[in-house]
């Protein structure tokens, strides 16, 4: 893998996760609180942390990067192992 490649991963990862981050800490809403500033909607969240997601996002993305480069690196997993119907013909011997 290349550093590049090492950078669009961890990048891929990172966004992936604070997508799912940012559901799971949500916290309230501004509706359960009772508090609901003008011209946002009801369902906001009421005290959004980011600097606690992003802290969040960035440690469970390290952890996730570095099993998933790791395999890549080690290169035990290939896609002929994951190749469950065939469709990539033939395991060639060289590679």
């Amino acid at each position: 893998m290349s550093i590049t490649g090492g950078i669009v991963l961890f990048a891929v990862i990172w966004f992936m996760t604070l997508f799912v981050t940012l559901q799971v800490g949500a916290g309230r809403s501004q509706d359960e609180q009772g508090e609901i500033a003008p011209g946002t909607p009801a369902g906001a969240p009421a005290d959004l942390r980011i600097g606690r997601i992003a802290m969040i996002t960035t440690v469970v993305t390290v952890v996730l990067w570095s099993v998933i480069a790791a395999v890549i690196i080690w290169g035990g997993i290939t896609i002929y192992d994951l190749d469950w119907f065939g469709r990539l013909g033939p395991r060639s011997e060289a590679g």
